[in-house]
Order: C-alpha cells, then structure tokens, then sequence
C-alpha cells in the first residue's frame, strides 16, 4: 500500500488522521467550494469530498486519496467561514443558542483507483447563548477565521457548544469512525487507533474495545 494522500489543507483534519497508525502526505487540491443555496448539506458535502479527491487523482494517478468537505448548514443555506471580523460577528451573534447541523463528507479513492467510498455523517449542534464580550473575545484571537460557522466545537476559552447530537470528530472535521470505515473497505488494514473521548459514545462507534486518549 502506497502512502495516503490527504487532500486537504486543515491542521485539524492532518491531527484527527494522524491517530491512526499509517503513512499519509498533505497534498491540497484547489476546488470551486461554493456550495449553492437550497441544496441538501448532505449532497452537497459528498459532491465536494468526491471532486477533491478527484482533482487530487489528476495529479496522482496511483496514491490511495482521502478527501472530506464539512458543511455547517443553518436554515436552508450553507454557512461557510467567515472572511473578515464582521462577517463572524454575523455570524456567531446568528447561531448562538440555535440548533444547526453539520455534515463532513469523507471520500476515500483507493490505490489506482477513481471511484470513491463516501461516508457523510450528520451531527446537530446547539450552541449556547455566549454574549458580545465572549464573541469579541474569540475574534481577537482570531478563531473564526479558518472555520466552517466561526467556531470549533474542542475551543477550550469560548466553549461554544451546548449540546450535539452525533459524532463529535465530525464537527472538528474528520469523523474517525467513519474515516476508519473507508479506509477498511477500500483495503487499507488499521489496526487500532488513538480516538478521542468522545469517540467512545459516536453512534458510528465500531470497536468498544479501542484505545480512547486524549
């Protein structure tokens, strides 16, 4: 097995995917991201994972591909990230202790090949109601910036998070249980991991007996 490709450019996905015990590059594929307005986030988040994995196999023609888009959507459109300090005042004075769902397609193109294997978990998040100060606060610390709607369910000043409903790897942006499930399928052995706490309680959980580490 050639080492994996990560087709993306995220610090969190690179640190999710290195918990598992195999060999992988970060190679970035530059995509058309716009997702439309009043399509399905599930869709939508496959169709981006596909084409990053597929703009990434025209540059390598035999590398095992792992690509994944992560879509935070809020009635009826996509809330992507946010490009200077307003928009994710906007943006987090909006959310706030709302419910909102986030969908991280994960597409998986074996050694040679260019077809994928896509998994797209669901998770809904309710953020609690943080006030001004706290929304200043993390925009001086330039948070936001990098982030699908502003914020980071593991941020450990803001908080941001009051309760969720599904895979917590999949808000971060990489579902582990999920990633594990297409590397398998597609004939990559793991064996093991380091997953997080919170992996212990995914509903996409496959091995009880894992190791469980911060």
């Amino acid at each position: 097995m050639s080492r994996i490709v990560l087709a993306s450019a995220s610090p969190r996905r690179r640190e999710l995917l290195s918990r598992f015990p195999i060999e992988f590059e970060v190679r970035p594929v530059d995509i058309d991201e716009d997702p439309g307005i009043g399509h399905d986030p599930q869709i939508v988040a496959r169709r981006l994972a596909r084409l990053k994995a597929e703009a990434a196999r025209l540059i390598d023609e035999t590398s095992p591909i792992l690509a994944a888009d992560t879509i935070v959507w809020f009635e009826g459109r996509s809330i992507g990230k946010p490009g200077d300090a307003d928009e994710a005042w906007a943006m987090l004075q909006m959310l706030r202790g709302k419910i909102h769902e986030v969908v991280t397609a994960v597409a998986f193109m074996p050694e040679g090949r260019r077809s994928a294997i896509i998994r797209h978990p669901v998770t809904r998040v309710r953020l609690r109601d943080f006030s001004d100060a706290e929304i200043e606060s993390t925009i001086a610390r330039g948070e936001p910036f990098d982030k699908a709607g502003g914020y980071a369910i593991q941020d450990e000043v803001l908080r941001p998070i009051e309760a969720y409903s599904g895979c917590y790897c999949n808000v971060v942006g990489l579902p582990l249980w999920e990633t594990l499930s297409v590397l398998r399928k597609g004939g990559v052995r793991v064996e093991g991991g380091r997953f997080l706490p919170e992996c212990r309680e995914c509903p996409y959980v496959q091995d009880v007996n894992a190791t469980f580490v911060t």
